[in-house]
């Protein structure tokens, strides 16, 4: 059986670096580390994970995307698959925005960029013990 997923998305590729050095470093080969650069990467991603019976068991997603923004994308994956943990990460994201994805997400945490890596690891530590 593989390992679950954690999937980071953003449109900075040297966040989608950072998100995975800092998972790995924490985490080690406990997980698997997936990226992708747009919320439709993902969405396809997630499509083609579940087909394989590869769960991922969380996301850590930018706000401030194009093509869809973060809280969007979210609730999108929170109607087809309720039980992955939602983090949010932005530096802009307005505050109806973040409520929303909290409110139609069950988002569990918004982090402001740039995060702190404690602050990070300790909420998906968190997040993954619930």
């Amino acid at each position: 059986m593989s390992k679950p997923i954690i999937l980071c998305v953003d449109d900075e590729k040297v966040v989608l670096k950072s998100l995975k050095a800092q998972l790995k470093s924490a985490f080690g080969n406990a997980y698997l580390y997936e990226i992708a650069e747009s919320p439709a990467d993902a969405l396809e991603l997630i499509d083609e994970f579940t087909e394989d019976a590869i769960s991922i068991i969380l996301i850590v997603s930018d706000w401030l995307m194009p093509g869809m923004k973060g809280d969007e994308f979210l609730i999108r994956v929170h109607q087809k698959f309720p039980k992955i943990v939602k983090i949010m990460l932005t530096g802009q994201a307005d505050e109806l925005a973040v409520n929303r994805a909290f409110n139609e997400a069950n988002l569990h945490r918004c982090l402001q960029k740039p995060w702190s890596e404690s602050e990070l690891i300790e909420t998906i530590k968190t997040a993954l013990s619930l």
